[in-house]
């Protein structure tokens, strides 16, 4: 084991009571942000911990800490994947390290997982002990987000998180839009585009819900075709579902948006399910696809404001090619086969990098600097 490990072996120690560490590897992350290893106890249980390198990757993971704990049992319960569990916190250095549960699973990128959902593999489902097919990976995915936005609004509220009014989910977007207009380095026929789904006041007409924020392939952790656990929860608030949808146009094949908004439906439609609305929203998807591609322009304000000419460069090719693909296919049909036989988004290439503002593509002198502030791993 390196000094590294072996530090982050008692640090765990040290944060929960009673766990007794035989072993440590380590678990996928941020390095820019974090030291991360999964920790085995002498009970064979294992744990993650996680240690910030900034003050601003501790906010990240103090918030997260919160989230995890205001997670109770009941609400655990409604919940058709895991959620990992906080154990504990601990000095570490100058900033606080912390502990949670760690769940099987490794997320996978978001063509591999879309693959898996359009063609699952048998070997998966051999040894479910069940008459019943197991469900898909698209189904699991709808019925994932159902779950999260049929959290009650309490959950977020209570532990003093963000609430957001659909009109000002539509404002924050409006200023996003102005401030990339501001550049003048957005093609101008993206900007009337996005300009056009803002002023539609049908398209913002939406009952706000919990939503995770930032989710992502990820934050999914798949074993065996399951979506075992869902991570990161550092942005969970009340506000526009869509949010929650716009990672998936990242992927290469449409379909895997339009299916699992089909799955997301169906289980709203279920009795037995606290559904969130019966039906969704006939502009959510509109609006995720909006959501996708305003992360470039925000990559490109990113850029010019730090006067990093690299990133610039980067958000200029990207949304020159968005400008092409959408002059190209303004409105994908589900089922319109690209040339190679696939259903293909828009919002794809550097787009596809970019589906989350913490997320989007590094430049040489940015490498790490605005990566993701969790990752890897989460039993519970």
């Amino acid at each position: 084991m390196s000094t590294s490990l072996e530090h982050l072996a008692a640090v765990a120690a040290a944060g929960v009571p009673g766990l007794a560490p035989v072993a440590v590897g380590p678990s996928p992350d941020d390095d820019a942000d974090f030291r991360s290893a999964v920790v085995l106890d002498a009970s064979g249980r294992r744990w993650r911990v996680r240690s910030p390198l900034s003050p601003e990757a501790s906010v990240r993971l103090e918030t997260e800490h919160l989230v995890l704990r205001s997670f109770t049992p009941a609400v655990r319960s409604r919940l058709p994947f895991l959620v990992p569990t906080a154990a504990g916190s601990v000095a570490d250095g100058d900033l606080h390290a912390f502990v949670h549960s760690h769940i099987e699973g490794a997320p996978l990128d978001i063509d591999a997982l879309a693959r898996m959902a359009a063609d699952p593999d048998p070997e998966h489902h051999r040894h479910v002990p069940s008459a019943d097919p197991p469900p898909t990976l698209t189904v699991q995915l709808g019925r994932l987000l159902a779950a999260i936005h049929a959290l009650p609004t309490a959950l977020v509220l209570d532990a003093d998180l963000p609430g957001y009014t659909a009109e000002q989910c539509r404002q924050r977007h409006l200023t996003e839009l102005r401030r990339a207009a501001d550049t003048q380095r957005v093609p101008a026929a993206l900007l009337r585009r996005w300009e056009r789904v803002l002023e539609d006041r049908a398209v913002w007409r939406f009952q706000p819900r919990v939503v995770h924020g930032d989710l992502q392939e990820d934050d999914l952790l798949i074993s065996r075709g399951r979506v075992r656990g869902v991570t990161g929860w550092t942005d969970l608030h009340v506000g526009d579902p869509a949010e929650d949808f716009a990672w998936l146009f990242a992927a290469r094949d449409a379909r895997l948006a339009e299916g699992v908004l089909e799955a997301y439906a169906a289980a709203c439609r279920r009795t037995s399910f606290q559904a969130p609305d019966r039906e969704p929203d006939p502009h959510l998807l509109e609006r995720a696809r909006l959501d996708a591609e305003l992360a470039l322009a925000q990559w490109l304000v990113r850029g010019v404001d730090r006067g990093a000419q690299d990133l610039v460069a980067d958000a200029e090719q990207m949304l020159a090619t968005l400008e092409q693909d959408v002059a190209r296919r303004p409105d994908p049909a589900p089922g319109a086969a690209a040339p190679d036989g696939v259903p293909e988004n828009p919002v794809r290439g550097g787009a596809a990098e970019a589906a989350a503002p913490d997320r989007a593509p590094e430049g040489p002198d940015q490498a790490g600097a605005e990566s993701r502030s969790r990752g890897g791993t989460g039993d519970q």
